[in-house]
Formats: C-alpha cells, structure tokens, sequence
C-alpha cells in the first residue's frame, strides 16, 4: 500500500484552499474570524501558486463587506469565476 502525505487543517484554511484553486477573482474582506482566509489567498497570489486552471487569480481587497459582494456580482457580470 502506498503512503499518502495527511495535512491537518482548520475550517478557514479549508475553505480558502478550494476558493482560491477554483475561482478567478476573489474579493476579501479580512474581518475576524475569518481573516485568515483572506491572509491566505492574497499570500499564494504573492507567491505566484496557480489556481487548477494554471492561472494566479486576481486578489481585490475592500474596505467593507457590502465592497466584497459588490466586487464580486460586478466580477460575476464579466463572466469571471468569482468568490
């Protein structure tokens, strides 16, 4: 039987890890306590990790909630993968 590497993570590293791998654009707003999922998405764009479609997607922090859901629809109208 083959090994497999197993990774601990918490609830907000898990959903950041799959929003970032499948989305183009994703909108933060760092507010506690889910800050760290914001954190992590704008470290692995900084780190140029590539998303499933071999792209960085594009990190938009705002300054409000109501910025992060207006970002959002206004990427969802263009057609972009969006979160």
């Amino acid at each position: 039987m083959t090994e497999r590497q197993v990774t601990t993570i918490d609830g907000n590293e898990a959903a950041a890890y799959v929003a970032y791998r499948v989305n183009e654009v994703c909108t933060i707003y760092p507010i506690t306590p889910s800050s760290t999922m914001a954190e992590l998405a704008d470290q692995w764009a900084s780190e140029g990790v590539k998303n499933i479609w071999g792209s960085v997607p594009m990190i938009m922090e705002m300054q409000s909630e109501a910025g992060a859901a207006g970002a959002a629809h206004g990427a969802l109208q263009t057609g972009s993968l969006t979160t």
